[in-house]
């Protein structure tokens, strides 16, 4: 027999993404609409060591849905990872009377949880939050589609700019190690060039374009870069590659770094977390544990946590074929 759950411990954990407020204030609202009780844990799986626990109902999550970053706030805890720091955690929940986690956040946040369930047997269950896209068993992780917005309105900004002065500017994004920003961003602005960790262009693909954008009267061009793009060691050399190569070519780089990260989560993202915090709560009343809920073919599913952190996401192959295409 699954145990009852009376009380729901919610946290985040790793890099923050839009979209993590909105999903705190759907696991309070949702433990509040079954009756049961939700506690905030304070920075990650730190807080939980610590016991910075605070109780949440459901006007203490009002006006939060359209706020970036997390109220909860993050951190990575070098602690957690030992037997020690995890025995001090447990001991601290069954202290608070918590019976059951949802836990917000990535790849780590998600092994962190699993490692934890493992040893306790304490019902865990997961919502992917990263910007990355990065999660298997989801086709949208929260923040994604912010940060799409994000950089697709920066990139708007900077060809103003590379047109006015007949510019190449090398835009690099987000994304660790993969090129879904990058990718999608890249078709949205109409970027001429995009490099990604998942298609290797090669050096002399890269100036054969450049070469062709100038020749057809293009007299601007932006380039969108997956920061785990392998084609050079870093964007900078990357442009004293091209500069040294087609010395024609005025060359800039923008880095947009942790801007990608903030901001007021987009409709979709808020949607996104509100339907994916119903189902974690719900799902754990229902005696599952060990499950991350995502988005599949437009339908929240669960997928089991193992699968979730091991499993390996996609890059669209039809989106390169569009984007080739759109490059002309």
């Amino acid at each position: 027999m699954p145990k009852t759950i009376k009380k729901v411990g919610v946290l985040t954990s790793g890099g923050d993404s839009p979209g993590m407020n909105a999903a705190i204030r759907s696991v309070v609202r949702t433990c509040a609409y079954h009756n049961i009780e939700c506690i905030g844990i304070y920075r990650g799986y730190q807080g939980m060591i610590e016991g910075d626990f605070k109780e949440m109902g459901p006007r203490s999550v009002n006006n939060i849905v359209n706020k970036g970053g997390t109220i909860l706030k993050s951190a990575r805890s070098t602690e957690f990872r030992t037997p020690e720091g995890r025995k001090k955690a447990h001991e601290n929940l069954v202290k608070a009377g918590i019976d059951a986690l949802v836990v917000i956040g990535g790849d780590g946040t998600f092994t962190g949880g699993l490692i934890f369930n493992t040893e306790f047997g304490f019902p865990v269950m997961g919502i992917p939050g990263t910007i990355d896209n990065d999660i298997f068993g989801t086709s949208h992780t929260l923040g994604y589609d912010t940060a799409l917005n994000t950089v697709v309105d920066v990139i708007d900004k900077i060809r103003d700019t590379a047109s006015s002065h007949n510019r190449l500017f090398f835009v690099e994004v987000m994304g660790r190690d993969a090129g879904h920003i990058a990718l999608n961003a890249g078709i949205g602005a109409g970027a001429e060039e995009i490099l990604i960790p998942e298609e290797d262009l090669g050096l002399e693909r890269l100036l054969e374009s450049l070469q062709k954008s100038k020749a057809s009267g293009k007299s601007s061009s932006i380039v969108v870069i997956a920061e785990g793009d392998k084609i050079g060691k870093n964007v900078f050399e990357l442009k004293d590659y091209v500069e040294a190569n087609l010395p024609e070519y005025d060359v800039r780089v923008s880095v947009l770094g942790h801007m990608q990260r903030g901001g007021s989560p987009s409709c979709f993202d808020r949607v996104l977390a509100s339907r994916l915090g119903v189902k974690a709560v719900e799902s754990l009343l229902e005696g599952k544990s060990n499950y991350m809920v995502g988005l599949q073919s437009d339908k929240v599913a669960l997928t089991p946590l193992e699968q979730a952190i091991k499993g390996k996401t996609e890059i669209d192959r039809e989106l390169l074929r569009v984007s080739d295409i759109m490059s002309t």
